[in-house]
């Protein structure tokens, strides 16, 4: 049997590499960094099929050097280990560190992440993964620290057309037909800036086209994939256009809209999981102290789709969309801890105060640890003014009160107790 069509023209060098400018276009940085022959480790962020594991095969057929490939999907600890060690003993002098490459790396448990981190350190492999999902959320810190970030975007039409007039003069079996681009219309809209669904499209068509010439319009097209050329793809772009609407909905007040891109995703069969996990996410970041019982039913909700499905767990999951979206919103929590880590990266390793810190010795109580605490519970209100933020930084306010209903009682308490720091 002859290879898939989106195998068969999966390119071999950076010039018949399709998409992505912004990274090996002529002096972008990624092809300067190939042609230099000095490739760090990075990691690869983007949506399906825009060419994200033929980049990382073409890198390593330029330079020359062993590529190892693993699937998150499939591959434990110990693969990694075992292929770190064939990529350790395979080496010689004068080669590049060979390429590891791994699909899917978000799916990585942190343990096998952890298992990486030496051979990446040391240069006994470079590292290159794929990702369709934000490395900030899925990737451990130092791992992420160790590698280069480059974002791949969807392919635009004219990458698109380009590859299909590739794939219809070029392919041994395509270009035995003649084929005939009357209309793409449709292709365009069911690929989704995905290039291997876009040749698979194609394929599918030329194969049910039989022998002859074949004319490929739209109807011809949709007829052939038999769905909605608008239909949601959990795996394309649009699922991310139609969670970002959801989300936007929700933070926005508007119950309706929310139920309707939600709705969309049902029907486009998301996995509920991924629908309940963003109302968590949103339950914390856009209705925060404004109202706390949201995380909590939020919470409940991604418990109870866990335990029922589909298709019950369509109604837990529109109950909570529908009452994050009417609840009032605070985003207090969420800016007051991305002004903290500024801080702590600003600022380093500020010393705890004596005061505050444990004593379970008598050398540290000797040392002052733990000299002077107040404790708060033996005064009035259970308040007891005292330093708690490092000498250098007592100055610093990192969180702001919105004074949503439920956050003014937080914010006057906090009056109460502290006077005018918090009335700033």
């Amino acid at each position: 049997m002859s290879q898939p069509l989106a195998e068969r023209l999966r390119p071999l060098s950076l010039d018949d590499y399709v998409g992505q400018k912004h990274l090996v276009g002529p002096g972008a940085v990624l092809r300067k960094m190939i042609e230099a022959r000095r490739i760090p480790s990075f990691i690869l962020w983007g949506p399906p099929g825009v060419g994200k594991t033929t980049l990382a095969q073409i890198i390593a057929h330029q330079l020359e050097t062993p590529f190892y490939t693993l699937s998150a999907v499939t591959s434990g600890v110990k693969d990694v280990r075992d292929v770190i060690e064939r990529a350790r003993n395979g080496r010689f002098f004068s080669q590049s560190s060979p390429i590891l490459f791994i699909d899917e790396i978000h799916r990585f448990s942190k343990s096998q992440q952890d298992s990486l981190l030496g051979a990446v350190e040391k240069g006994i492999v470079t590292l290159i993964g794929a990702t369709t999902e934000n490395p900030s959320f899925e990737v451990i810190r130092p791992l992420l620290s160790r590698c280069q970030l480059y974002v791949l975007k969807a392919l635009e039409k004219d990458d698109l057309m380009q590859l299909l007039q590739r794939a219809i003069t070029t392919d041994v079996e395509l270009k035995k037909r003649h084929i005939e681009l009357r209309q793409t219309g449709a292709m365009m809209r069911y690929s989704g800036g995905d290039a291997r669904k876009l040749l698979n499209i194609l394929e599918l068509v030329v194969e049910a086209a039989g022998e002859g010439d074949v004319v490929i319009t739209d109807e011809v097209v949709e007829s052939r994939l038999q769905q909605n050329p608008l239909a949601y793809d959990k795996d394309g772009e649009m699922h991310y256009d139609i969670i970002s609407a959801f989300i936007k909905s929700i933070r926005g007040s508007d119950p309706d809209a929310a139920l309707y891109w939600m709705a969309r995703m049902i029907e486009g069969g998301e996995d509920p999981q991924f629908i309940a996990r963003r109302l968590v996410i949103s339950a914390a970041e856009d209705v925060g102290l404004a109202n706390p019982n949201a995380l909590l039913l939020a919470n409940a909700t991604f418990e109870a789709v866990m335990k029922i499905g589909w298709p019950e767990g369509r109604i837990p999951l529109a109950e909570c969309a529908v009452y994050l979206a009417t609840s009032p919103k605070s985003n207090s929590a969420y800016l007051g801890i991305d002004r903290a880590l500024q801080l702590v990266r600003q600022t380093g390793n500020q010393p705890v105060p004596l005061h505050l810190r444990n004593a379970p010795t008598k050398l540290m109580a000797d040392l002052g640890y733990a000299d002077g605490y107040i404790y708060p519970h033996d005064y009035p209100g259970h308040f007891k003014e005292q330093q708690y933020m490092p000498d250098e930084l007592q100055a610093e306010r990192l969180w702001h009160a919105q004074h949503s209903p439920a956050e003014e009682k937080l914010y006057r308490q906090m009056v109460l107790c502290w006077g005018k720091r918090f009335e700033k």
